[in-house]
């Protein structure tokens, strides 16, 4: 017998607030079991990566991915070659707080790299061009790129009119650069980095490095959530994903491509550049649209002669309201309107990842359910304590089907714990568990938000491009900036290999 009968059918049930409860309790046992069944399957979907990560881990041919990459004898003190192998573009609207410290620490760290740092400044935003003449310092390897429109366009855009530019150098001195590297203007770069690109690039179309974001302390709840979901991401998944040599999202950050791989794009693009002006995550589609053309890109986790991670560190949002409008516009780019423009094409292991990728709206759905549920059933077992309403017993299955899924929720956050504090420490690792939580609220605020974006893109109105706006944190403490050299703390180097 369900609740409803049971409230209807038993004598002793013959008050309002019963009915109300038997009610209550319908429904809770219908969101739990909606939200239990996609657990499961979440479940079933995390368990296999795990399962297929392990395998790697154990039986997987050991190559440059899992152990510190040895370079040749050319020092990083050595002159620079007149002619740069590497472009390296940052976009930048509305960048003048961080824009002067990113040049600078990139000429420091770079200090004798045969590269040009390529800034894209908008005509209406004078005041990140004179920040990042300020940070040059007069260096040669640093080009200003004054766009001729007014901001702010499209991240894809600003980059597609710097290639251009790119183009314009080359043709005017005689040379092609080799590589393409994209940055953005608040990262932290690391010295090997571009060695890494030199090593790689020749046997790939492009070479992902791993994301590091760096924990603000005034906010550590919101950007420490960025650390956990990065860490899980670029220690578990991404490997995966490049040792399967499935499609490889790119981050649009410590990312380097080959010369003549975006250059195909662009000649078989109608667009200007390589660029998806028309997209919001042009970065993720990038590395979806090189693997479709035949090209292969990989993910590597390596660390230098100092054991520290081979990594761009960079702050993301800790505001609340700002880390949901980023959200929004990866949840719309990648899950959405990337559902349209990319599709499902590849074999098995592509589709698979990519409904990974997509289930970020479903998944904010089964949680809303299952607090919904969870608030019900508390309401439920407070009517039965205050002896209003005696809730039947759970049926066996749905019973073993909530075990099941409470095991694999605790199985997810260990994992998650774990590679927090394989990148930040224990303590970072015990923070994870409640910024579980605030990364769940994010993303159902993010999920409503792109929705509603979507549902109205449909009617024609443009899909908005959201920016994130970058800042350093001025806090005491856990990172402090002595110069050009950032002193990263959260961020744990470790002897060995990954």
């Amino acid at each position: 017998m369900g609740p409803i009968e049971q409230a209807w059918g038993d004598a002793q049930c013959s008050t309002l607030a019963c009915h109300l409860l038997a009610w209550t309790d319908l429904l809770a046992t219908e969101l739990l079991l909606f939200a239990g069944i996609w657990f499961f399957i979440g479940a079933v979907d995390d368990l296999a990566l795990d399962g297929v990560w392990l395998w790697q881990r154990l039986f997987g041919r050991r190559d440059g991915q899992d152990a510190p990459l040895t370079f040749d004898s050319t020092p990083r003190d050595a002159a620079p070659d007149p002619s740069p192998r590497h472009a390296v573009f940052v976009p930048a609207w509305d960048e003048a707080d961080v824009i002067g410290d990113m040049v600078g620490h990139c000429l420091h760290r770079w200090r004798q790299e045969n590269y040009r740092l390529y800034i894209g400044v908008y005509a209406n935003d004078p005041a990140t061009g004179f920040a990042a003449l300020r940070g040059a310092r007069g260096d040669g390897r640093v080009r200003i790129v004054p766009l001729e429109i007014t901001g702010p366009s499209s991240k894809a855009d600003c980059l597609n009119r710097i290639w251009l530019a790119m183009r314009a150098d080359e043709r005017e001195k005689g040379f092609a650069f080799a590589s393409v590297v994209l940055h953005d203007a608040e990262d932290v770069v690391h010295p090997d980095e571009l060695r890494v690109y030199d090593r790689l690039l020749g046997g790939h179309a492009f070479v992902q490095l791993p994301v590091n974001p760096l924990i603000d302390p005034a906010a550590p709840l919101v950007s420490g959530h960025y650390a956990d979901e990065f860490a899980e991401a670029h220690v578990r998944a991404m490997p995966v994903r490049s040792r399967l040599g499935v499609a490889m999202p790119c981050a649009g950050v410590g990312c380097g491509f080959a010369r003549d791989t975006l250059q195909a794009l662009a000649d078989a693009s109608a667009e200007q550049g390589p660029f998806a002006t028309d997209s919001l995550t042009e970065d993720y589609e990038l590395g979806i649209r090189i693997h479709e053309a035949g090209g292969r890109g990989v993910f590597v986790r390596a660390r230098d002669d100092k054991g520290e991670l081979i990594a761009t560190r960079a702050f993301f949002p800790g505001d609340l309201t700002a880390s949901v409008r980023q959200k929004t516009r990866w949840t719309i780019g990648i899950a959405l309107s990337g559902w349209d423009r990319t599709g499902w094409s590849g074999g098995v292991a592509d589709i698979w990842m990519r409904a990974r990728d997509r289930r970020s709206v479903l998944s904010a759905l089964v949680l809303v359910s299952a607090y919904l549920g969870l608030l019900c059933w508390l309401i439920v077992s407070a009517g039965g304590i205050l002896d209003w309403y005696a809730p039947p017993p759970l049926d066996p299955a749905f019973r073993l089907l909530l075990i099941v899924n409470g095991l694999a929720l605790a199985w997810r956050v260990l994992v998650r714990a774990l590679c927090t504090g394989w990148q930040y420490g224990a303590r970072q690792a015990l923070w994870s568990i409640p910024r579980a939580l605030v990364g769940n609220i994010i993303a159902v605020m993010a999920a409503r938000r792109a929705l509603l974006a979507y549902a109205a893109s449909l009617g024609g109105t443009p899909l908005p491009w959201d920016k994130t706006r970058h800042h350093i944190p001025a806090a005491p403490g856990p990172f402090e900036i002595p110069g050009p050299v950032l002193r990263l703390v959260g961020d744990r180097p470790e002897a060995g290999s990954e």
